[in-house]
C-alpha cells in the first residue's frame, strides 16, 4: 500500500521502503538532502504501468537503520543489489538520483545480471568528470560537509540550510515549504542526520572499483537544463564508461528535475520502459 513503511534486511542493514504496484521490480534510490518520498509523484506512475515500484530510505536515513560506519562507494553499490535480492526479485530496473545515482552506477557495474536497465538523474558518471574551477565551486559543499560539526550546522534554525540548498541546486524552482517536511522528519533523528553526512565524510575524489568498471547494461541519464552543477556536455562526455545503449535526456529543471517538472520528467522516463 502506498506510503505504508515496510522493512527488509539487505547487505547487513534494515532498510525501510515504500512500495506501490505489482509486476517487475523498479528500485528508486534517493540522494541528499532527500528521502524515499522524493519519488512520491513518480512511484505511482510507474506502478500504473504494471511495475512494482519500491523506493527505499537509503542506509542511515531514518527510518532505515543507522550503520555503524560511514558508507564507502562499494557498500553503496552493493546495497541496491542486496535490496533486489531481499525483495525477492532476480533483477530490477534501477533509478538513482544524486548519491542514489552513484550507488546505481556501481550496482550496474558490479551486478549487470541483476540490473535490467539503469536510469540516473543529475549525476554524470563520476569517473568521467573533468574538474574545472566552475565545477569545483559548484560542489564546494563536498568539502564543507566533511568538516567536523557540519551536520549540526545544517540543523540550525529548523534546517534553514535545507531550502537554501534546494535554491542553489535548483535555481529556477520555487517549491512549496512542505516539500522539505519529509527530510526534516528524517533528519530530526540526530543519528540519521549524522549518517547522511557520513556519505560526504567518506567521499573520495578517486573512483573506487565499482566506478572504474564500464557498465554493460542499457542506460538513460537525465541532465537538468537549469542544473548549476553539471551540464549536458558532462553527460555526453561520460559515454566512454558505457558499452551498451547510452541515452542522454535533457529535461527542464535543476538538480531536482523530477520534482520541479514531474509531468515532463515522468513522460520522458517512461517512454524508455
Amino acid at each position: 500500500m502506498a506510503d505504508a513503511i515496510q522493512f527488509v534486511h539487505a547487505n547487513g542493514l534494515k532498510f525501510a521502503y515504500i512500495e506501490e504496484g505489482s509486476g517487475p521490480l523498479v528500485l528508486l534510490l534517493h540522494g541528499f538532502p532527500d528521502t524515499a518520498h522524493t519519488w512520491d509523484d513518480l512511484r505511482p506512475r510507474i506502478a500504473a504501468h504494471g511495475y512494482r515500484a519500491v523506493s527505499p530510505f537509503m542506509r542511515g536515513y531514518h527510518p532505515s537503520a543507522i550503520p555503524d560506519r560511514d558508507p564507502d562507494q562499494e557498500t553503496l553499490a552493493r546495497d541496491p543489489l542486496a535490496l533486489i535480492e531481499a525483495l525477492g526479485a532476480g533483477e530490477a530496473i534501477v533509478i538513482g538520483h544524486d548519491f542514489g545515482a552513484t550507488a546505481a552506477y556501481g550496482a550496474a557495474a558490479l551486478g549487470p545480471d541483476r540490473v535490467k536497465k539503469l536510469f540516473t538523474l543529475a549525476i554524470p558518471h563520476p569517473a568521467a568528470l573533468k574538474p574545472s574551477p566552475k565545477k569545483l565551486w559548484a560542489v564546494r559543499h563536498f568539502a564543507v560537509y566533511k568538516l567536523p560539526g557540519a551536520a549540526n550546522r545544517f540543523a540550525r534554525n529548523d534546517f534553514a540550510a535545507l531550502p537554501a540548498i534546494y535554491r542553489r541546486w535548483s535555481p529556477t524552482w520555487n517549491p512549496d515549504p512542505t516539500e522539505f517536511d519529509a527530510v526534516r522528519a528524517s533528519f530530526t533523528n540526530p543519528a540519521s542526520l549524522n549518517a547522511a553526512f557520513g556519505y560526504y565524510r567518506k567521499l573520495s575524489p578517486i573512483p573506487s572499483a565499482s566506478l572504474r568498471r564500464r557498465i554493460t547494461v542499457p542506460v538513460v541519464v537525465f541532465a537538468g537544463l537549469d542544473d548549476p552543477m553539471a551540464e549536458p556536455s558532462d553527460y555526453r562526455g561520460a559515454a566512454r564508461m558505457f558499452e551498451n545503449e547510452y541515452v542522454v535526456e535533457e529535461v527542464p529543471g535543476g538538480h531536482f528535475m523530477h520534482r520541479e517538472h514531474p509531468d515532463v520528467f515522468a513522460e520522458r522516463l517512461l517512454k524508455h520502459f
